[in-house]
């Protein structure tokens, strides 16, 4: 797995997986999580594709994408920037949440267990993270 610095945007790239797929989460990712700030200007497809050292075209293909999204947005002549909207991104990131939610939810079902189960462990686990913490 090879990790990259592109401007403020770090990258984590897998070879062995679909890069379109890796490059699209992990800056949805980071826009979500306030990494990369809203109004940002993001690196052009061209240097973020030689800097991943991948095609073009794959990069092109996650922007258009996050600009579908709402996540970004296009200036003619300046390149590509962070939305702007706080609203927009808080959507985006409630949505992803209940994506997440909803795959983790099916999975504890797929084991057989009750809500009461889930919040136990759910508990557990954020007690013993924050044991952790306290070290």
């Amino acid at each position: 797995m090879e990790k990259e610095q592109v401007g403020t945007i770090r990258f984590q790239i897998d070879f062995s997986q679909p890069l379109y797929e890796q490059v699209l989460d992990q800056v949805r990712s980071s826009i979500a999580k306030g990494e990369i700030g809203l109004g940002e200007k993001m690196p052009s497809v061209r240097e973020l594709a030689q800097d991943l050292k991948m095609n073009p075209n794959t990069v092109m293909r996650a922007y258009q994408e996050l600009e579908r999204d709402g996540l970004t947005e296009k200036r003619r002549g300046q390149g590509t920037y962070v939305t702007s909207s706080p609203e927009r991104v808080h959507i985006f990131r409630r949505d992803l949440a209940a994506q997440y939610i909803n795959a983790f939810v099916a999975q504890m079902e797929s084991l057989g267990l009750t809500e009461d189960d889930v919040q136990e462990y759910i508990h557990q686990r954020f007690i013993a993270g924050k044991g952790e913490h306290e070290k």
